[in-house]
């Protein structure tokens, strides 16, 4: 496949992004086009940004999750492709160059993604080990992390991309099996690299923001693509866990971990009673 720059608009999702999203605009090219999605309501952002970068629209949304805000991005723009993209994510000079030219290599695929330049965290998951097509440089997965995914929006006539039920966690997985199911392509390239920051911050409620929506999402995945009986097992042990933690926690006084196991238990029974993924901090 040909693609070029003028086929792809690049799709960002800002949240409390200030410090690194200047870093990733610069790593790309200046007269790519660009859409921000801004969901912190930070409207100072949206004027720096306008003042200081070419070809870039800069939307102002609610905190929707990744999922369902990659969703406006992807449905806005006019290009054939979307190269989601999250703001801690910087391209290195020949990332582009590198992934066009594997890229005629490949006859058709529905996501694609340069590697994440830290070999101990791949950006992508193989279940079946055999799979290298036609050269070392491309690799056919099963998954890719969705910090990094060229979409081909074609593969997707109902404009059906990201479930918007998920708000953190595993919104990637279910996308990427939805296109293994029918049967479409989804590729690393491994000489076409970028720098991933990674990590949305470690403090209490932080903390206890991921912990909800992990198992929360943990449970919907399983549910939708296995049924009800195979989520319960996935989660049965951890359940077990949370709550015997939560108790020796609270026994201990130790009030911190204590709230980390109850997110874990909250989100994971709002997730089986079929309650939204509502938590926010």
């Amino acid at each position: 496949m040909n693609l070029s720059l003028e086929d792809i608009t690049f799709i960002i999702v800002t949240h409390k992004s200030e410090q690194i999203i200047n870093d990733c605009l610069k790593s790309l090219p200046k007269n790519s086009n660009k859409i921000i999605i801004e969901n912190s309501q930070n409207f100072n952002l949206k004027k720096e940004l306008k003042e200081n970068y070419d070809n870039i629209e800069i939307l102002i949304s609610e905190n929707l999750g990744m999922g369902a805000t990659n969703n406006i991005g992807i449905r806005k723009c006019s290009t054939k492709y979307a190269f989601v993209l999250n703001p801690d994510v910087k391209f290195k000079n020949n990332t582009l160059e590198k992934l066009f030219e594997n890229l005629k290599r490949i006859e058709d695929f529905a996501i694609v993604s340069p590697l994440n330049s830290n070999a101990k965290y791949p950006n992508y998951k193989i279940f079946d080990k055999n799979k290298i097509l036609k050269n070392e440089n491309i690799i056919s997965v099963d998954t890719v992390d969705g910090f990094s995914m060229l979409i081909n929006k074609e593969k997707f006539p109902d404009n059906n991309f990201f479930d918007e039920n998920f708000f953190l966690y595993l919104e990637n997985d279910d996308l990427c099996l939805r296109i293994k199911n029918k049967k479409e392509n989804i590729f690393i390239i491994k000489d076409s690299l970028i720098d991933h920051k990674g990590g949305i911050g470690n403090d209490d409620k932080t903390q206890q923001l991921r912990n909800w929506h992990w198992m929360w999402s943990k449970f919907y995945f399983n549910y939708k693509h296995f049924g009800y009986a195979v989520a319960l097992q996935k989660v049965f042990f951890s359940l077990l866990s949370s709550s015997l933690k939560y108790i020796f926690f609270t026994i201990l006084l130790q009030k911190r971990k204590k709230k980390i196991y109850e997110m874990r238990l909250k989100g994971t029974i709002n997730s089986i009673l079929g309650n939204k993924a509502f938590f926010r901090i």
